[in-house]
């Protein structure tokens, strides 16, 4: 029980006020007793670890001393079980027999005299084995941001979703001094299913994108009358004329439409990846990279004075290959970090507390846009089941979205920028 759970049976026979050293313990494994000088469970924990490694005290030292020979989740498990300063000063004070040590505590023992700089190397040698992961994570957040930022200056049918929500806001202020504003702030993007239709059957947002259906998908529809023979063109034309089918066109419009605005946030795959990086992570990962690096240069200034092995030529290779990529690293960073902030400013004034927050709102957006789509998809369904069921009885669909009547938007739903623009223009006309 005791050599398998780390600690002393009490019912044992030996006198109360056992001799031993202030920092050992004493475990009795039936004869001789073992000494301890860590912890009874942290000894246990790094000796079950050492036993699943299968690695002898002299693989190791060579291993250190030639700065390479250690897979990966060898480093990360030797560094979960890394003793702390004070537990390697323990170790290395222990004055009695070695011999006596537990199996963990005698593994350290040697190991740190021999190499008092062993959990420094092997911390060195680990960043260097995940120094890789950590570039190569940071190209791919650099190249998210940048391809983000041209997604979100290119993609047509995103402006004219912008541009058919500053349009319909223009119209719901007409007559205010909100009511020709040539902007308005990204963040009230987020705030379109809010404002609520004057009957409370509809959202601002549901009537936008329902717009912007129609008119793609009327694109779609001429697009395709344009590829018909003469003949089809001029057959199709003189069916236009009666009601009945103009309101079918209607409905067809919807039907071409919704594919093309359903698949918008499929358009902006770098602008969702953007959106899951952190800004404040990612601003510090090359100070930490160049720290780190520093660290181990360091580590190589002290190990220089033993000349033995080839951990120092090893290390010294990856600080200058490390120092000089780092170097461009930071180059591009900034580089990207000015697209972003031009691609920031063009969307909202003054938002540089967060410079990511554009492509978070934008994501969150489209996501919004995305279900619009389905519920506009689900209610022509049922508009379908209602007319086979009880035959066309409804008011032609033209007519009733002209009457579609909203609130004034509340003041603070146009930004900052947007009524500076508005009264510009103003003052120039």
């Amino acid at each position: 029980m005791e050599a398998l759970f780390g600690y002393v049976a009490t019912n044992r026979k030996s006198p109360t006020g056992d001799s031993s050293s202030k920092n050992t313990q004493s475990v009795n494994n039936g004869s001789p007793s073992q000494i301890m000088v860590l912890d009874a469970r942290k000894s246990q924990n790094i000796a079950i670890v050492l036993k699943s490694l299968a690695l002898s005290r002299r693989e190791l030292l060579d291993a250190l001393n030639e700065g390479q020979g250690l897979e990966a989740d060898t480093l990360e498990k030797l560094m979960r079980i890394a003793p702390t300063e004070e537990e390697q000063s323990q170790i290395l004070d222990f004055d009695g027999d070695p011999t006596r040590l537990a199996d963990a505590d005698s593994f350290l023992f040697h190991i740190l005299k021999a190499l008092p700089s062993a959990f420094t190397r092997l911390n060195a040698m680990q960043f260097r084995s995940n120094y890789d992961l950590e570039i190569l994570h940071m190209k791919e957040s650099l190249q998210a941001l940048e391809l983000g930022c041209k997604e979100l200056r290119s993609q047509r049918l995103f402006m004219k979703l912008l541009e058919a929500i500053l349009k319909a806001g223009n119209r719901m202020n007409a007559g205010t001094a909100r009511g020709n504003a040539q902007a308005f702030n990204l963040t009230s993007l987020l705030k379109l299913s809010d404002v609520k239709s004057t009957d409370g059957k509809t959202t601002l947002l549901h009537f936008v994108v329902e717009e912007v259906v129609r008119s793609e998908g009327k694109k779609c529809f001429i697009s395709r009358s344009h590829s018909l023979t003469r003949s089809s063109s001029r057959s199709s034309n003189s069916i236009s004329g009666n009601s009945t089918s103009k309101e079918d066109r209607e409905k067809e419009y919807v039907t071409l439409g919704l594919p093309v605005v359903g698949g918008l946030s499929a358009e902006f795959t770098n602008v969702k990846k953007a959106a899951a990086i952190d800004f404040k992570i990612f601003s510090g990962t090359c100070s930490a990279l160049a720290a780190r690096v520093a660290e181990i240069k360091q580590l190589v200034l002290q190990c220089m004075a033993d000349g033995k092995g080839g951990f120092v030529q090893e290390m010294k290779g990856f600080i200058e290959d490390a120092e000089e990529e780092l170097k461009v690293i930071r180059e591009e960073q900034k580089r990207v970090m000015d697209v972003v902030k031009r691609t920031t400013e063009y969307y909202q004034a003054g938002a540089s507390k967060d410079p990511f927050q554009v492509f978070i709102i934008v994501k969150d957006f489209l996501a919004m846009v995305d279900q619009v789509c389905v519920e506009i998809a689900r209610n022509q369904q049922r508009r379908k089941s209602s007319t086979a069921n009880y035959g066309s009885q409804s008011p032609n669909s033209q007519e009733s979205r002209t009457k579609m009547r909203f609130p004034v938007l509340p003041a603070n739903f146009m930004a900052d920028k947007s009524r500076s623009n508005s009264s510009n223009s103003d003052a120039d006309s």
